[in-house]
């Protein structure tokens, strides 16, 4: 996978209080709801994340499989925001690092507000956005009544998916706890994510 010439992205000036990081990072061979934390990960470019039961260059998700093996997989890497366990124990629900699921929890990016393309830089590592995850009524059967807190209706009558977005990996590289983030939007027009 080649990535754009980097000069037609625009990386996004920090927010004067911290840069964005990783918090912590997760994998599991096993298709399951959660992912342990692990020291680190190593995602391969055009495949996802070493040994997790999700990498691959077609898709993996049980119901992407059985609707069309060969699609190309979007979901690659699962990113979510630390920032959503805050509210979520706010709100009475205590959701570790790992528990949704995903690969890479962050801290410092509003990472549902960022377009679809935009790259996140790792280290050497780069993920590419491809859209929203969509929760899952999986989600009650973890903890009975959390879906309605990532899966809310807007007064506009839209669907508000919370729980993080999904990317591919434009270039690989080792993602450790603590590792820097750079944010780089893609060229105009940008394009809001919707769920893949």
């Amino acid at each position: 996978m080649h990535e754009p010439p980097s000069e037609t992205y625009q990386v996004v000036p920090d927010n004067g209080h911290m840069h964005p990081f990783v918090v912590a990072v997760h994998r599991s061979d096993r298709h399951g709801f959660s992912k342990p934390t692990v020291r680190e990960i190593e995602l391969v470019e055009g495949f996802g994340v070493m040994g997790d039961a999700h990498a691959g260059a077609t898709v993996r998700h049980r119901s992407r499989v059985r609707a069309d093996p060969d699609q190309p997989n979007l979901r690659q890497v699962h990113l979510i925001h630390a920032e959503l366990l805050e509210h979520l124990a706010a709100v009475g629900h205590r959701v570790s690092p790992g528990e949704l699921g995903e690969n890479i929890t962050t801290r410092g990016i509003a990472l549902l507000d960022v377009p679809v393309g935009t790259r996140l830089t790792i280290g050497e590592a780069v993920i590419t956005v491809t859209g929203l995850r969509n929760p899952c009524r999986q989600i009650n059967d973890f903890q009975p009544g959390l879906l309605k807190h990532v899966l809310r209706t807007t007064p506009e009558g839209d669907l508000e998916r919370l729980t993080g977005v999904m990317g591919i990996v434009s270039r690989g590289g080792t993602v450790r706890a603590d590792d820097e983030i750079t944010v780089a939007l893609p060229p105009e027009p940008h394009h809001r994510l919707t769920r893949v």
